[in-house]
């Protein structure tokens, strides 16, 4: 639930940004000087920017929750005991041990959502974020893909 917490803050202080950084490039758009105008339709596009790379987040985000929930009521997410640190992060050795087994799994079913989240869940857990959420993405397209007839 924290989690949840935390991406709504960002969320609201994200389109606070948004919102101040378009007005002042209308304002600057509205001064009548090149410099100004020029500056007011630069930062025109950091607000776009911005909003697209915010609905992209939560998107994955949403997706990725729901897979998890998914993946939990079919009784299909990691079990294996590893030890925590005490802010609730599995300690790095313990999910280095375990990756072997969901990369495994992964090559052995490269077309199966679920192998794919549980390898994005053993990235997180060593600290790859960057795989983890590159695991996660390719879950998503397996999921959400159409099954052939």
């Amino acid at each position: 639930m924290s989690a949840r917490i935390g991406v709504a803050l960002m969320a609201v202080l994200l389109a606070l940004y948004i919102v101040l950084v378009a007005q002042r490039a209308w304002l600057l758009l509205l001064s009548g000087e090149p410099i100004g105008i020029a500056m007011g339709a630069a930062l025109v596009i950091l607000p776009i920017i911005a909003a697209w790379a915010l609905g992209r987040e939560l998107w994955f985000g949403v997706r990725a929750e729901r897979l998890a929930r998914r993946l939990e009521a079919e009784g299909g997410l990691p079990e294996e005991p590893v030890s925590v640190r005490p802010s609730g992060r599995v300690m790095r050795e313990d999910a280095d041990a375990l990756f072997p087994t969901y990369r495994a799994d992964v090559e052995a079913h490269p077309d199966d959502w679920r192998a794919w989240y549980r390898l994005g869940l053993a990235y997180d857990a060593s600290g790859d974020r960057r795989r983890a959420r590159a695991a996660v993405r390719r879950a998503i397209q397996l999921e959400t893909a159409k099954p052939p007839r």
